[in-house]
C-alpha cells in the first residue's frame, strides 16, 4: 500500500511504494538514483523550515534538489535520507518593494525566460538547458550565450532567501541582499557562484542590474534580443585530418584570444563547438548574436572567416539566418532529457587556446577507433567580454579572466554494464589534455580551474588530480576561505553537505560530521 502523507506543517511526503516516488528520485544523469526513506515536496518557504526543522530533530540526512540536473550524486548519495525537492516552489514576479524580480528556486530555466521576455520583454544571460532549475544554477553562477554581453546571472543577482540552520539545530529563513550595510549580506555573497547544497535551502532570487532603480520591471535586467543572427555548421569527420582539426581549433581559441573587450561589437557574439567522436560522423558549431547588436552582421562573418581560415575543409551542413530569439532560436538550442542518459563530464576553464601537445591528445581521443560512442565528445562554449569585468573577489565565482569553457563529455550510453569503459574513456582524456599541470586545469597558466556548475567528484581525488592544488582552489581559488567563513556562519553544524561541498574551517562540528560529506 502506498505511504504517502502531508504532515500539519504542510509538506507533501511521499515515501516507497507510492506511485510518485521513483520518478521523484531519479534525476537527470541515470547512473545516480537515490532512495531516500521520504522526498519531501514544499510549496513554501514555511514548508521549508518545518521540513528542515524536522528532519535535523530527527538526525536525517537532507539533500535538496531543484531541477535534479547535478552531474554527480549530490542528491542522490545512498546516505540521503531526506530529499527535498523545491521543484514547486517555481513563481517568478515583480516585487516592488524590492525593485527586482523574485525567481522561485524550483522554477525552470525555460519558465524563467519565458515569464521575463513575455511579461516584461528582458531576460537573464542563463544557460541553454531550459529544464534546468534556477536554484543551483543560479548559486554556481550561472552562463550562456548572452554572457559575453551581460555578465554572469549572478551578477544580475539583488537578493536570495535562504532556510540555515543554526549551531543549536533550529531552522530560520534568512533574505540577505548585495547591500553594503546588509547584516547578512556574506551570506549573499556566497551563493554568487559559492554552488548549492553548501549553506542551506535556497527558496528564492531576487534578480535585478547593478545600477537599475527602476518602479518599471522592464528596466531592471538586461533586453531580451528580438531577433538573432542565427549560424549552425556540420563538417564531416571523414575529410578531417589532425592537421585541419588542429587549424579549426586553434583558430576558434585565438578568435576569443582576440575578442575579450567587453565594449567591442564582438562581445555580443557567442558560439558553441562541439567535436563529437569521429563515429558521430558529423560535428557542429552553433553561432548567435543579437540581430540589432552594434555592427552584428559584421562580426558574425568575420567570426565565421576566422574561425574557418586555413581549416581546407568544406562544411556539409552551413546555414545563416535571422530568426526570433525567444520563439525560435532558445527551444531550438536546448538540449532535452533523455530518458535512458548516463553520463561523466569534466570541465574547465581556459584563459587561452590549447596548445600544440593538447591539441594532439584531443585529435588522438576523439578520432581513436577503438571508441565508438558518438555523443562523447569535447565542447567548447565562449566566455569572457562582460564576465571579465568584475573582480574576482566581487561575487564568489573568482574566474574572471578566461575565455572559453571546455567540457569533455562520455555521455550519453543508456546501461551501467557501460559505465566502466565510458567513465575510465573521458578520466583518461582529462588527464591527458592537462598531463602539464596534473591532470586538471590547475589555475595559473593556460587554464584557471573549473566550474562548480559542473561538479567533479574526481578533483578531490588525489589519484586523479596528482597536481597538488586541492579541488577547492580549482573550483573557488582565494575566495575559499572566506565561503568557509560563511559556512561557519550559517551552517555551523555541517547540515548540508555532499562530495564537494563547502568544507567547515576547524569547528566544533568538523570531526563529527564533515567526514560524512
Amino acid at each position: 500500500m502506498a505511504d504517502t502523507t502531508v504532515d500539519s506543517t504542510g509538506p507533501v511526503v511521499i515515501r516507497p511504494g507510492d506511485r510518485r516516488y521513483e520518478n521523484l528520485v531519479q534525476g537527470y544523469n541515470h547512473r545516480f538514483v537515490g532512495q531516500p526513506g521520504q522526498v519531501r515536496l514544499v510549496t513554501s518557504t514555511e514548508e521549508v523550515v518545518a521540513a528542515v526543522d524536522q528532519a535535523v530533530a530527527a538526525g536525517l540526512r537532507i539533500a535538496v534538489r531543484s531541477g535534479g540536473h547535478c552531474f554527480e550524486d549530490f542528491t542522490a548519495a545512498p546516505d540521503i535520507e531526506v530529499l527535498l525537492d523545491v521543484s514547486q516552489l517555481d513563481g517568478i514576479s515583480h516585487d516592488p518593494g524590492r525593485r527586482a524580480i523574485a525567481v522561485g528556486s524550483g522554477a525552470r530555466l525555460g519558465e524563467v525566460y519565458g515569464a521575463l521576455f513575455k511579461r516584461w520583454g528582458v531576460t537573464v544571460p542563463g544557460g541553454t538547458c531550459l529544464e534546468v532549475g534556477a536554484g543551483g544554477h543560479i548559486a554556481g553562477g550561472g552562463y550562456g550565450p548572452l554572457s559575453r554581453r551581460d555578465g554572469l546571472v549572478v551578477d544580475h543577482l539583488y537578493a536570495v532567501e535562504v532556510v540555515v540552520v543554526d549551531e543549536s539545530g533550529r531552522a530560520r529563513a534568512v533574505v540577505a541582499t548585495s547591500d553594503a550595510d546588509d547584516p547578512n549580506r556574506e551570506l549573499w555573497w556566497a551563493h554568487t557562484g559559492g554552488g548549492g547544497g553548501n549553506f542551506g535551502v535556497v527558496t528564492r532570487y531576487w534578480l535585478r542590474t547593478p545600477g537599475a532603480d527602476s518602479d518599471d520591471p522592464a528596466e531592471l535586467l538586461p533586453k531580451a534580443p528580438a531577433r538573432v543572427w542565427k549560424r549552425t555548421v556540420m563538417w564531416p569527420w571523414a575529410a578531417m585530418t589532425e592537421q585541419s582539426l588542429g587549424t579549426l581549433l586553434r583558430n576558434y581559441g585565438t578568435w576569443y584570444e582576440n575578442n575579450d573587450d567587453a565594449d567591442s561589437p564582438a562581445a555580443g557574439l557567442w558560439s558553441n563547438l562541439i567535436v563529437t567522436h569521429r563515429s558521430s560522423e558529423l560535428f557542429g558549431m552553433t553561432v548567435v548574436i543579437d540581430h540589432e547588436g552594434p555592427d552584428a552582421e559584421k562580426v558574425f562573418a568575420e567570426h565565421y572567416d576566422s574561425v574557418t581560415a586555413g581549416v581546407g575543409v568544406e562544411p556539409a551542413v552551413h546555414s545563416a539566418e535571422v530568426v526570433p530569439w525567444y520563439s525560435s532560436w532558445l527551444p531550438s538550442y536546448s538540449f532535452p532529457n533523455d530518458p535512458k542518459g548516463r553520463y561523466k563530464d569534466k570541465a574547465g576553464y581556459l584563459r587561452r587556446g590549447f596548445t600544440d601537445h593538447q591539441l594532439g591528445v584531443i585529435w588522438s581521443y576523439l578520432s581513436d577507433p577503438e571508441h565508438t560512442n558518438p555523443m562523447s565528445c569535447l565542447v567548447l562554449a565562449g566566455f569572457g567580454g562582460r564576465v571579465n569585468t568584475v573582480a574576482p573577489d566581487a561575487t564568489a565565482t573568482v574566474q574572471r579572466d578566461s575565455i572559453l569553457k571546455a567540457l569533455y563529455c562520455a555521455g550519453l550510453w543508456q546501461s551501467a554494464d557501460q559505465d566502466e569503459a565510458s567513465i575510465a574513456w573521458v578520466r583518461a582524456f582529462y588527464r591527458d589534455v592537462y598531463a602539464e599541470s596534473g591532470g586538471v586545469p590547475a589555475p595559473g597558466g593556460d587554464g584557471d580551474g573549473t566550474y562548480i556548475g559542473y561538479p567533479d567528484s574526481d578533483l578531490a581525488d588525489p589519484a586523479r588530480n596528482t597536481s597538488g592544488v586541492p579541488w577547492s582552489t580549482l573550483y573557488y581559488g582565494a575566495n575559499y576561505p572566506r565561503l568557509q567563513q560563511v559556512k561557519q556562519t550559517y551552517d555551523p553544524r555541517n547540515v548540508f553537505r555532499h562530495a564537494l561541498s563547502i568544507e567547515l574551517p576547524h569547528g566544533p562540528y568538523d570531526s563529527m560530521e564533515a567526514q560524512d560529506a
